[in-house]
């Protein structure tokens, strides 16, 4: 899509809806679809944060991952971008069947000095009925993949990042606003083909797509949502903002029996305003959601 269309439509949002004073107006962008003034017309075009799907710094996974760029197609588009945006993020996949602990580490070590604002780090995952599952492709086992989190984890700390959701790590005050209003449930809106929103009218709870069609959701539903969604910040489920989107009792709502085997077993921690996983939580997130749920 051309900037100048761009710049169309946030001059029509910002006629049709309120704005922040300062909104965060995030784009997503591949390295190789750079062109020499790209990204300077995308931040001329009112884009002030810019996120990169780097993947992998290293030549054979990024083939390994289907993706059409190369590594120095990426470290190319990074340095666009951080001559371009003060406010600036790059994806990458680990945990890959061949990878190594110290190949994992040496990209770290590569990418946390790069200046960036943001990461997020996301273990491969291979779903059923995907080109990888049909290939036969296995993801490590879960005693691996944990040691890859945990060195993730600890490598960029040494440079202030600072996790606050299960695979993004930010520098202070530069923790993404959009992803944390869905992960905290606030409303949003999808526009375009495959968007998805979540719109409360008139005390109703709608799943919104697109083209614009409501499907209702009931409050037991919404407030599953919210679980799966709000144990994954660090911060974890902030109960009085559950009980206000979702109408429902936090405490009556949750499996208190698994909440207090979680608590004792030092997956869980819970205080008078939150319920949050642990560091060892973490590692077992799908588990934790799985049970509080039930």
């Amino acid at each position: 899509i051309n900037p100048k269309n761009i710049e169309t439509i946030l001059n029509k949002i910002s006629q049709l809806w309120p704005t922040s004073s300062k909104p965060e107006i995030s784009l997503e962008a591949n390295p190789n679809t750079q062109t020499p003034t790209l990204f300077s017309d995308l931040h001329q075009a009112g884009i002030n944060r810019l996120s990169l799907g780097v993947q992998s710094l290293n030549d054979e996974e990024l083939k390994f991952l289907g993706r059409t760029h190369t590594a120095a197609d990426a470290l190319q588009a990074i340095d666009d971008v951080l001559k371009n945006f003060d406010n600036h993020s790059i994806d990458l996949i680990y945990a890959l069947p061949e990878q190594t602990l110290e190949n994992w580490q040496t990209q770290l070590e590569r990418v946390k000095n790069f200046g960036l604002k943001h990461i997020s780090l996301y273990q491969l995952t291979i779903e059923d009925g995907t080109v990888f599952a049909k290939k036969g492709i296995k993801t490590l086992d879960e005693e691996t993949a944990a040691l890859f989190y945990q060195l993730t984890e600890a490598s960029l700390k040494e440079k202030n990042y600072q996790k606050y959701e299960v695979s993004n790590y930010a520098l202070p005050g530069f923790e993404s606003k959009h992803n944390r209003a869905y992960w905290i449930g606030q409303d949003y809106i999808g526009i375009g083909t495959s968007a998805h929103g979540r719109i409360k009218k008139d005390n109703i709870f709608y799943a919104q797509t697109n083209p614009l069609k409501l499907e209702e959701l009931t409050p037991q539903e919404r407030a599953e949502e919210l679980i799966i969604m709000g144990l994954r910040l660090t911060e974890g489920i902030n109960k009085q903002n559950f009980e206000q989107i979702s109408g429902l009792k936090f405490d009556s709502f949750i499996n208190q029996n698994f909440k207090q085997e979680a608590l004792a077993s030092k997956l869980l921690e819970e205080t008078a305003s939150a319920l949050k996983a642990t560091s060892d939580g973490f590692l077992v997130l799908d588990y934790l959601i799985t049970n509080l749920c039930c």
